[in-house]
């Protein structure tokens, strides 16, 4: 299952983006309102959890500075990514987008597909106040 955020635009340059982004910390900002969890578990990885949801690790996977980074689950029962490309427009203004890509069985796919498109593009909409 392959999934993407709307695009967009901070005024941010890439590197300021990437760096923010690089920070799991940083996370817990750019999370919807029915977060009911969220805690640091290391400098690149991080427990969240949504209300009716189950708890979700996220660790640090792969970083290319300025333009991707590429979250991935820690554990669990579910193999997926979460991955951030961030283009830049100039040396002020960046554009970033979502990318969820995960391993499912046709019933989980369809119950999660909403939930995570609406996940994802909160997320990145979250960004444009955030960064």
């Amino acid at each position: 299952m392959n999934l993407e955020s709307q695009k967009v635009t901070l005024n941010k340059s890439a590197e300021d983006t990437f760096n923010f982004l690089s920070n799991v910390k940083n996370f817990e900002t750019l999370m919807p309102e029915n977060i009911s969890k969220f805690e640091v578990l290391g400098e690149d990885k991080f427990l969240f959890a949504l209300k009716g949801m189950p708890e979700i690790i996220l660790k640090k996977k792969e970083t290319v500075p300025n333009s991707k980074i590429v979250l991935g689950a820690a554990g669990g029962k579910l193999d997926f990514s979460l991955i951030g490309n961030i283009i830049e427009i100039d040396s002020n203004t960046s554009e970033v987008q979502l990318h969820f890509e995960g391993e499912f069985n046709a019933m989980m796919a369809m119950m999660i597909k909403g939930p995570i498109s609406k996940f994802i593009d909160t997320l990145a909409i979250n960004m444009q106040t955030a960064v």
